[in-house]
């Protein structure tokens, strides 16, 4: 009985090895190849369980999905011979599996080097067939769609990968060409702003010229109308003075004299040198100044 169970177990590991050796798995996200002694005889092998036959036929397997390249940063030359340095990316897929296997013996690194290459040597020329400012700005995204389609078209044919993007991170000047650019864009700045300072300065002293001249016929007018003000209320007060005199000309006297003394004898050491008998102290010895 233990020989029978021990038979048994053996057979079933018997199975279970060549089950492993005879069956595979392809899943929908993969692509795979059907070998005979390394020549393809399926080239295109469908998701699901399949058989092979042990030693005789071997199965590669890739990933079937979308994959990213993304290339190291590349100095490039543009039509007038400017430098730019270019940070790109690069969308592909496994489109034919024999022509993938055949150029990239199914290496997924050997295949992104090989398309590497390719996108560099597009990049290059399509940089160098525009300006500076077609590649910055102008015509970047037709740059980008030519790009693709030349390069899938040749990674097709060649690779058997279907490029389905390729775009553009980034576009910096080279490390000695940006600093010349910088110290000349702040030279340029600086030229700029000295302009504004000295329109700003002229503008200022134009302001100031017009108030002063403002101030100078303000301040003239406003004399010449106190001057004639102060004329109106001289004679005003004139007349008044005409007109209370003609009333009661000795009480006026005899006020202008209260004034004086008042403001003679504003002081205790005010001393005045003048004849007693002068009419100027005819109110002080007499209230009619007789």
């Amino acid at each position: 009985m233990q020989l029978r169970t021990t038979f048994i177990l053996g057979f079933v590991l018997v199975l279970a090895l060549l089950a492993t050796q005879c069956l595979y798995i392809v899943s929908e996200r993969e692509r795979a190849v059907l070998l005979r002694f390394g020549e393809v005889v399926e080239p295109d092998v469908q998701p699901g369980l399949h058989f092979k036959l042990p030693i005789i036929n071997k199965v590669r397997i890739f990933d079937g999905r979308l994959l990213t390249l993304d290339a190291l940063p590349q100095r490039y030359l543009t039509q007038e011979k400017k430098a730019v340095v270019v940070d790109s990316f690069v969308k592909w897929r496994v489109a034919d599996v024999e022509s993938y296997y055949t150029a990239t013996s199914g290496d997924e690194q050997v295949a992104k080097r090989l398309l590497s290459s390719r996108v560099d040597t597009g990049l290059r020329n399509q940089f160098g067939a525009r300006s500076m400012h077609e590649v910055v700005s102008g015509e970047r995204d037709e740059l980008m769609i030519v790009l693709t389609g030349k390069l899938n078209e040749i990674a097709q044919q060649e690779l058997g990968i279907e490029v389905l993007d390729v775009r553009v991170k980034g576009i910096d000047l080279p490390p000695e060409v940006s600093n010349s650019v910088f110290s000349r864009m702040s030279t340029e700045r600086q030229r700029e702003a000295r302009e504004h300072r000295a329109k700003g300065r002229e503008l200022a002293e134009g302001i100031e010229a017009d108030a002063d001249r403002q101030k100078t016929v303000i301040e003239a007018e406003a004399y010449r109308e106190a001057q004639q003000i102060r004329g109106e209320g001289d004679a005003t007060a004139a007349a008044i003075y005409a007109e209370a005199y003609n009333r009661d000309p000795e009480f006026y006297a005899f006020y202008r004299s209260l004034d004086a003394y008042k403001a003679t004898f504003g002081n205790a050491g005010d001393l005045l040198v003048l004849d007693p008998e002068s009419d100027f102290f005819k109110y002080l010895t007499d209230s009619k100044g007789k």
